[in-house]
């Protein structure tokens, strides 16, 4: 599949899970793209305790690693309730540091002003990334 025909597929995907979990109110949904061209999704641990709760594709994620799959693009969508439009949230800084084990290629679905559906390398979010100060061979922690 071609870039544009996965970013599809994942926000297709994020939008069924939403309406199928979250019939009503609030819903979020994270998809994950492997480079095996696997699909996991996953949803948010609510929790009444906030320090409880993890990022929306953080279980895509586990999933990933799960089946030693690498990660090719990550998804996080919400929407307010059944009525109002989905919007893409950028990855937290912890999600981008979970996403970085796969390199700095991982193409990370960003906020918009237009509300476009808009993926980017995770290098362009983090141009002053820490892993700068040490030499590749010592941080690539996924071999093809």
């Amino acid at each position: 599949m071609r870039e544009p025909e996965i970013e599809q597929e994942m926000y297709r995907r994020a939008v069924e899970l939403i309406e199928a979990r979250y019939p009503s109110g609030w819903g979020g949904a994270g998809v994950v793209h492997t480079a095996q061209g696997h699909y996991f999704t996953s949803v948010s641990f609510d929790n009444a305790n906030a320090a409880a709760v993890l990022c929306i594709e953080t279980g895509a994620m586990l999933e990933a690693h799960k089946y030693g799959e690498k990660v090719t693009h990550c998804l996080c969508l919400v929407r307010e309730d059944e009525h109002s439009p989905f919007q893409v949230l950028s990855p937290c800084g912890i999600c981008q540091e979970r996403l970085r084990y796969w390199g700095e290629g991982v193409q990370a679905a960003v906020t918009t002003d237009d509300g476009s559906l808009k993926f980017v390398p995770l290098k362009v979010l983090q141009p002053f990334h820490w892993t700068r100060a040490y030499p590749a061979e010592e941080l690539d922690h996924y071999k093809e």
